[in-house]
């Protein structure tokens, strides 16, 4: 099972909090976590089982808040971390076809479900069931997929947070571009 801690930091769209984990493998980024904007609880994160800790108790906390306050701040397009995502093989197929999506762009279910092999009729609904089961937000871009008419569908964290950080990687490539 290992060592699992977590933190807690401030961000532009609400607190964000990291874990990891430290076992035989190595140590791995678990969990990146955004509230609802309409949460109102205390402690967001209160049912989290992993110690919190500020992120200078670890250095793969550490460095996975700078590459998050970077990525908010418009500097960093790409993250490198190590990551350790749970799930089915199913799920674990779609979230490495999210790491596929170009910053700044956005796909659709459908067009995700292709791009992992998958057909599309028969596998959007599933495609998008494994998006809302990841729980490596930002890190594993599923704020990047969009329904097939171009509008905005769910997202854990709420619609305006998905708006927020795709406004976000657009403000970036633009900003490059000129």
């Amino acid at each position: 099972m290992g060592t699992r801690r977590h933190t807690v930091v401030p961000s532009p769209i609400g607190p964000l909090s990291v874990g990891v984990v430290d076992d035989d493998e190595g140590a791995a980024v678990t969990h990146v976590r955004m509230t609802r904007s309409d949460d109102r609880a205390s402690d967001p994160f209160a049912d989290l089982t992993s110690t919190r800790v500020v992120p200078d108790d670890h250095p793969l906390l550490r460095e996975a808040v700078r590459q998050l306050e970077a990525y908010l701040a418009g500097g960093l397009r790409d993250f490198d971390l190590p990551l350790r995502p749970q799930g089915s093989a199913f799920q674990l197929r779609v979230w490495d076809g999210l790491r596929r999506i170009p910053y700044g762009t956005t796909t659709t279910y459908g067009a995700l479900a292709a791009a992992v092999g998958l057909d599309p009729r028969t596998s959007s609904r599933a495609v998008g069931a494994a998006n809302g089961a990841n729980r490596l937000a930002i890190v594993v871009p599923c704020h990047r997929v969009v329904g097939a008419d171009g509008t905005l569908t769910g997202f854990a964290a709420g619609v305006d947070r998905k708006r927020a950080l795709l406004d976000l990687e657009s403000a970036a490539v633009t900003a490059t571009l000129f």
